[in-house]
Order: structure tokens, then C-alpha cells, then sequence
């Protein structure tokens, strides 16, 4: 029974972020599941250590997307 639950319920998913600084380099990674407080933090599609003291590559960054209809939602409907 908790499985079913578990289709309905939010999750809130774990997301990675890149702290940068003036020049675009990458200071700390943080993975949680809000946008961390303060400047300098972009979103990434992963965290790389090789990353840390360098440049962020412009392919790292998470374009913003439009949000997806959930099961919540579509049940509402």
C-alpha cells in the first residue's frame, strides 16, 4: 500500500549546484533539494571535482524548462 502512496506523493528531487565566483570559476558544488541562499550558485547537470578551480563549462549549466504536469495534477483535473 505504501508503494501507491508513494506514486502520489511529491518528491522533492536532489538537484546540483556550482558556487562561482566574478570570473566564472567554480569554488564548491552543493547537492540539495533547494536553491542554496546567497550569489554565485548556478545549477549543473552533475558535480565534477576537475571542475573545482576552474572555468564552469557553459554545457554544465541546467537550462530552465518549463515545469512538468504531475500526477498530483493530473489527477485534479
Amino acid at each position: 500500500m505504501d508503494f501507491l502512496w508513494s506514486l502520489f506523493s511529491l518528491r522533492r528531487r536532489h538537484r546540483h549546484y556550482a558556487r562561482l565566483d566574478q570570473q566564472g570559476i567554480c569554488l564548491a558544488f552543493k547537492h540539495c533539494a533547494e536553491t542554496p541562499c546567497g550569489q554565485g550558485w548556478v545549477e549543473v547537470h552533475e558535480a565534477k571535482l576537475c571542475w573545482l578551480q576552474r572555468p564552469l563549462p557553459a554545457s554544465a549549466r541546467v537550462t530552465p524548462r518549463s515545469r512538468a504536469i504531475t500526477a498530483r495534477h493530473m489527477l485534479s483535473i
